[in-house]
């Protein structure tokens, strides 16, 4: 089968801007590429399997790639795409080049290549994320979550993620209950329910991070304990929850901030990332406007995460 890659240079603070625009036009996932988040040392036994073009963009624009299948509307879809990369700085955000390119590409070609570049990865204390075909022994207290990316989500290495799940390492106990709001692949509501959580309750909008949720929640066999929805947390939600986990963008935290109170037990906690350096203190008045009192803000790279409780009397 042939597919259309669609490639967006993009500045990292539009990442999940850029990302939501291909969503919307009904791509089954991402591929990020940011090179400001590559680390290399002379021990980094990831080195040689990094393409050289990906080392040449280091410090530039970073790339979101998306694959469409060849279809009569395609020529509509990528302009709505070219559209609406037009239109990111009305939103106060910085669109780098906005440059969308395509190009063909052969499904077993892709199936084979991207491979190389997905390893086990240790993002917590605790949490290894694996792929499937990669083996590897745990250490004793180790969790492993096997999560195959494919063409649909991220591996869960990107420092937003790896933000959320150290925090819930840290806020997770046993018989909690765990709210994950847009849970995009179910990463964090695998993470959450083997961490000790008794119930775990995934929300998100789209249809395809429905379904790959629930298909990655089977595969690491936590369906007793997480249920994944689709819809809004104020519409499919009527209980409350020890820790409330949402990795999004500024933007949505700070619409979310009004209502996470009503969905939190007492000294319950809400974990927040997806924030761009830039929009930590825009969140942080959002939070505290709406009776939300800062625990930490924890930063890598250009990402920030911050915890927060309900204030107290």
């Amino acid at each position: 089968m042939k597919w259309i890659e669609v490639k967006i240079k993009t500045s990292t603070e539009a990442i999940e801007a850029v990302a939501n625009i291909l969503y919307e036009v009904g791509v089954g996932g991402v591929v990020i590429e940011d090179p400001n988040d590559l680390i290399f040392t002379e021990e980094s036994a990831i080195w040689d399997d990094i393409e050289e073009s990906v080392l040449e963009q280091k410090y530039g624009e970073a790339i979101v790639k998306a694959y469409l299948p060849e279809s009569e509307d395609l020529l509509d879809r990528i302009e709505l795409i070219k559209e609406n990369v037009e239109r990111i700085p009305l939103y106060d955000l910085d669109k780098g080049s906005g440059e969308v390119t395509t190009s063909e590409v052969f499904e077993e070609d892709w199936e084979n290549s991207w491979k190389k570049y997905y390893k086990p990865k240790k993002v917590g204390k605790k949490i290894v994320v694996k792929p499937s075909w990669e083996s590897y022994t745990a250490a004793e207290e180790e969790i492993i979550i096997e999560l195959d990316p494919g063409m649909a989500f991220g591996t869960g290495t990107h420092e937003t993620t790896m933000l959320c799940l150290q925090n819930l390492e840290k806020y997770v106990q046993t018989d909690s209950t765990v709210f994950d709001i847009g849970c995009g692949s179910g990463i964090l509501s695998i993470a959450a329910a083997k961490l000790g959580a008794s119930k775990v309750i995934g929300i998100d909008i789209d249809d395809v991070a429905v379904m790959t949720s629930q298909k990655n929640v089977l595969e690491n066999h936590v369906e007793d304990i997480v249920e994944i929805k689709k819809g809004n947390l104020m519409d499919v939600v009527d209980e409350k929850a020890d820790v409330i986990v949402s990795n999004i963008i500024a933007e949505i935290i700070i619409e979310m901030a009004a209502d996470v109170t009503y969905f939190l037990k007492e000294d319950g906690v809400f974990i927040a990332s997806g924030i761009i350096l830039e929009k930590v203190d825009p969140v942080l008045r959002a939070l505290e406007e709406n009776g939300l009192q800062t625990v930490i803000v924890d930063k890598m790279g250009e990402w920030a995460s911050i915890v927060s409780r309900v204030k107290g009397e």
